[in-house]
């Protein structure tokens, strides 16, 4: 079978065109004469006249049965023991390494500093991220009293010697789609978020539990339903490398594009995102961060705004790995208030994956046309890492995957009308206080029909089999990698920021290797392996199979000590004033 996957192709819509057009989409007569064109440039038409032999899969539900591990010891941020700041450091690649949780508690247990004095750090820091042009616009909301009353508790353990965690006064924003007490959640939008939230989610509830500092709200793409970050309400994040290099700057990628922005610019090494299409490694590759999207199941939804129940997924952006590991493991495990994440097996301890000196046995595969639909220097980038794998001991293994057309139509279909699903009961109200963009995605999503969305979880059953044929334990791979995105972080055009844009060729660059983990439930991480001639970072994505996030972490962990790492235009360092 011959590679099949397109790059859709449209006019790029912006200003009075992106109105017209908005418009046009949300008339009856008008949006009859459009769908047509649209549903054959999409791939919608091919798709409705596929024969697909397979059951529908309405949630990517995958047994306990099918983890494959060492070991089934309990995992908390405990069992990962502190590495020393040299080792650290070397792990870290040369360069500039960036700040790290356990960076901040070294300091914190050697009374170098204390989490009250990272507190007035971080809130001077965000104060000045906001105060230039371009903006920041990384954390939209935070409560500077609540944060310091919690730096004050945290520096009394500290003092006392009897942190929580080692998590405990560390920084961390939460994505925009979860509840945290005290403050608003909007969702992007401008008209949601009217009053604070009087609960935090599970997530939110666990890192407090752990001590660590909720620094913020970070900003998102409106509603989650694009993935560059652009947001005409709260002020579009930047990309803090691309500082300098286009007076716009540079875009983040999204959905989860504060939660990025905010830990490639330093103000906190931690952060929340939710990946119901690629919104949590996407943006961890364009800013060049580390992004883990688990098992879908694997951490509660509790408390999040649902968007795309069958489809989304809440993970971590960190730092290192190692921070990645260090929040996964915070927030990972059965919650009672999700019924999905109760049946999980046991996370595994992840200390000896991180430790890990060798990959020996370990089984790659490579498809080579998807690998390669890339930008030639993000191909460039992620051949260097792939090489690295080898020489820690992995083998390449060449592999086709199929059906990854008929997959991100599958996708497309599901998660847009998940998301027109859900806001639907406020379409009446508000329907036209969304952006364009917005508006026009989701008259597109209201376009499809229940048989549609029925072929496409048909489809999501014949991906996940093929995927777990080509993953299984004994005959087939460990991992799969591709790039994280097909193209490094786009200039943001001051026509965009006047009043949004639609440009669908882009974002099928963006999004090109995002959808099969989606669709699938399977785990996948983004781990920075290098940057473009303009400085701009490139991301590599490992996929496992269900519940073997260990494993990312462990291929994650042996690429990371070979990149170096470089420090953006943008970066604040709360740890500074006190050295080790």
């Amino acid at each position: 079978m011959s590679y099949q996957l397109r790059t859709l192709k449209a006019p790029r819509l912006t200003g009075r065109a992106l109105a017209m057009f908005s418009r046009a989409m949300e008339g009856a007569a008008t949006r009859g004469l459009l769908l047509p064109k649209l549903e054959r440039d999409s791939g919608l038409t091919d798709f409705r006249a596929l024969d697909v032999d397979a059951p529908p899969t309405l949630f990517p539900l995958h047994p306990a049965s099918s983890a494959h591990r060492e070991d089934d010891a309990p995992l908390s941020p405990e069992t990962l023991v502190e590495e020393d700041a040299a080792r650290e450091r070397a792990r870290a690649g040369e360069g500039a390494p960036p700040q790290t949780a356990s960076g901040f508690t070294r300091r914190y247990r050697r009374g170098l500093c204390t989490p009250e004095d990272v507190a007035e750090r971080y809130l001077s820091a965000l104060a000045d991220s906001d105060s230039h042009y371009p903006p920041l616009r990384a954390v939209i909301r935070h409560d500077a009293r609540a944060l310091r009353r919690a730096a004050k508790e945290s520096a009394a353990r500290w003092r006392a010697g009897q942190p929580l965690s080692s998590l405990d006064g560390v920084p961390v924003v939460i994505k925009d789609e979860l509840q945290v007490a005290g403050l608003p959640m909007s969702v992007g939008t401008r008209f949601l978020g009217t009053a604070p939230e009087t609960e935090d989610a599970t997530v939110v509830a666990r890192l407090r539990a752990a001590g660590a500092l909720i620094a913020g709200v970070a900003n998102m793409h409106e509603i989650g339903i694009g993935v560059t970050g652009l947001n005409l309400h709260h002020g579009t994040p930047r990309n803090p490398y691309g500082e300098g290099r286009a007076r716009g700057g540079y875009f983040t990628g999204g959905s989860s594009s504060g939660s990025a922005a905010a830990v490639a610019a330093g103000l906190c090494p931690l952060a929340i995102g939710a990946d119901g299409g690629g919104s949590i490694r996407i943006p961890a590759a364009l800013c060049g961060v580390v992004g883990l999207k688990p098992t879908w199941g694997r951490v509660s939804h509790h408390g999040c705004y649902e968007l795309a129940w069958s489809v989304g997924h809440i993970g971590p952006i960190a730092a290192t790995v190692r921070d990645c590991a260090l929040l996964y493991a915070a927030t990972a495990g059965p919650d009672q208030k999700d019924s999905y994440s109760r049946s999980q097996p046991a996370p595994g301890d992840l200390r000896s994956w991180l430790e890990a000196d060798s990959l020996e046995g370990l089984r790659v595969g490579v498809y080579r046309p998807y690998f390669s639909d890339a930008e030639p220097e993000v191909v460039e980038a992620c051949e260097r890492a792939l090489a690295r794998l080898e020489r820690d001991g992995a083998t390449v293994h060449e592999i086709t995957v199929r059906h990854l057309e008929r997959c991100r139509v599958a996708h497309m279909i599901t998660i847009s009308s998940e998301m027109a699903a859900a806001m639907a009961p406020l379409m009446a109200a508000h329907g036209r206080e969304f952006g364009y963009d917005v508006r026009i995605n989701l008259a597109v999503a209201r376009s499809f029909t229940a048989t549609d969305y029925v072929k496409a979880q048909r489809v999501r059953t014949q991906l996940s089999e093929h995927m777990t044929e080509l993953l299984a334990p004994a005959s087939g791979v460990d991992l799969i990698v591709t790039p994280t995105t097909g193209c490094v972080a786009p200039p943001i055009r001051q026509d965009a920021l006047a009043a949004g844009e639609s440009d669908l060729e882009t974002l099928s660059r963006i999004m090109r290797f995002a959808a099969p983990a989606n669709l699938t439930g399977f785990p996948a991480i983004s781990v920075p392996v290098g940057y473009d001639g303009q400085g701009l970072p490139i991301g590599l994505q490992l996929l496992a199979r269900p519940w073997e996030e260990n494993l990312l972490i462990k291929a994650g962990s042996m690429i990371e000590r070979h990149v170096a790492r470089r420090r953006p235009p943008r970066r604040y360092d709360l740890l500074d004033p006190w050295p080790e």
